[in-house]
């Protein structure tokens, strides 16, 4: 057995595979947090570049779309290059990107920036959850992969929040700006200090797959992102998703075929697990709530409850805190007890959480909007952590990079799907209302109400999969495909 396989009751990570996961950790935090920052300065853009809402929302499509199409690669890449390269092309591309946008003078530009950001991004949270399935035995997974939920689901929730203070003592440049030391710091460390913990090995890349991925998820992710807005004509929605559908079933056909031969860019095999699958079903449904609340629950409170930005990114703060505090937490419980015990009260909480949220009024105290949240956040935290355990660790060793990539995967598809879903009841009913003659206030708050009781109602398939879900055993051996 290698040195970093060796494990004893007192040490069960060796100095090196603790500081490369540390380092990791760190990163993907701050290169995630870039993914929803970005949102609150949207104004601040278009005022100073000259550009219209629609234009605009392209600095957070594009940021989607290139890691919807980056993250499938993933699995390909990480097996052939070592450790420490990968991590230093994803710091690179993300700090070249992040210091592009941060002093580009025109939009276009800016663009571009997001674009490169977002290669970085995309290969970073599937190097960090294939480096710790590699490097920490089963039995102390939970408690690492608690820091993990930290990263995937706090960085998201915080970023309006540092950006919005961001914002009071400088421009959307400022967002930008204060990234790039911390990029540089993260990359001149990383690569001092980070070892190569795998092996690499030659995979060919099936030029086939490539162009399937960039139609198939990129054209579902920019058709989620369509969705909702009335600019848009509806053919054109429905090309990109009649486009991305069909690519996609040929990207699924031509990995089939592929993993045959252990080719596949992607390999699929990871769904013949069932821990695996119904993991990631529950996880879509969390990350679709997640992504669909972060995103209401502000509209919500500026324009309905005319609360200033900075206001409502302290509304925020402590669920995005708590949930960052109990991540570790949950890790360590997840090792005693298993998932069951944590996940389904936390499933319902989710539950009666947004029921909560429907009740919202124009006179609602904020202690009840924070108390709602934090709520919701702590229970996420009970739930992200079992999630990532028990998909990758259901998995044998053979795919664990692409098993997390998978996970990526699915994260940007139910991020931008929850997004997607949320705002469009939520403009639809809002409208309905105004036509009728009701108020603009009156007329959001009805839309929400709607956003959020729909969003429970469909909530209730993630509490009947958790009671499926156990500690899982892992396989040594690859399903065989017929």
């Amino acid at each position: 057995m290698s040195e970093t396989g060796r494990t004893t009751h007192q040490h069960w990570l060796s100095p090196r595979d603790k500081s490369v996961i540390t380092i990791l950790l760190v990163a993907a935090f701050v290169v995630i947090l870039n993914e929803t920052a970005l949102n609150v300065a949207l104004n601040s853009v278009m005022d100073d570049l000259g550009v219209d809402e629609r234009t605009v929302q392209w600095l957070t499509t594009a940021f989607m779309l290139t890691m919807a199409v980056v993250i499938p690669i993933t699995g390909w890449l990480l097996e052939r290059i070592p450790t420490r390269t990968a991590f230093i092309l994803a710091m690179s591309l993300f700090t070249a990107g992040t210091m592009g946008c941060a002093i580009a003078p025109a939009f276009p530009l800016v663009l571009a920036g997001r674009v490169v950001q977002a290669g970085g991004t995309a290969i970073m949270l599937p190097l960090l959850m294939t480096t710790i399935m590699q490097l920490v035995p089963p039995a102390h997974r939970g408690a690492v992969m608690g820091n993990v939920s930290l990263v995937i689901s706090v960085a998201p929730a915080l970023g309006p929040t540092l950006a919005g203070f961001v914002l009071e003592f400088a421009s959307w440049r400022g967002v930008f700006a204060t990234m790039v030391p911390i990029g540089l710091a993260m990359l001149i460390v990383g690569a001092l200090r980070i070892a190569n913990v795998n092996e690499p090995v030659r995979v060919p890349l099936d030029a086939v797959s490539v162009p399937l991925t960039v139609l198939g998820f990129g054209g579902l992710v920019y058709g989620l992102s369509l969705i909702g807005d009335a600019s848009v004509p509806v053919v054109e929605v429905v090309a990109a998703f009649v486009v991305g559908a069909g690519a996609l079933g040929a990207f699924v056909w031509r990995q089939l075929l592929l993993a045959r031969s252990d080719r596949a860019l992607l390999d699929l095999r990871a769904f013949q697990h069932v821990a695996f699958t119904i993991s990631l079903v529950v996880m879509a449904l969390a990350m679709m709530a997640l992504f669909g609340t972060i995103i209401i629950l502000p509209l919500l409170l500026q324009k309905a409850l005319h609360l200033p930005a900075l206001t409502v990114g302290l509304i925020l703060l402590p669920g995005g805190l708590v949930m960052g505090v109990l991540g570790p937490v949950v890790g360590r419980l997840y090792d005693r007890v298993g998932p069951r015990p944590l996940m389904l009260p936390a499933s319902v909480v989710v539950a009666g959480v947004f029921w909560l949220l429907s009740t919202i009024q124009p006179d609602t105290p904020w202690w009840f909007v924070v108390a709602s949240h934090v709520a919701m956040s702590a229970s996420f935290a009970f739930m992200f952590t079992p999630l990532f355990t028990i998909a990758l660790g259901s998995l044998p060793k053979q795919l664990y990079t692409h098993g997390s990539a998978i996970v990526g995967t699915v994260q940007q598809l139910a991020g931008a799907l929850g997004t997607a879903v949320f705002v469009t009841v939520f403009a639809a009913q809002s409208e309905a209302m105004q036509a009728s003659g009701a108020s603009v206030e009156s007329s959001l708050l009805y839309g929400s109400h709607l956003a959020f009781l729909g969003a429970g109602a469909v909530w209730t398939l993630a509490i009947v999969a958790t009671g499926f879900l156990r500690t899982p055993e892992p396989s040594e051996e690859l399903p065989h495909v017929h």
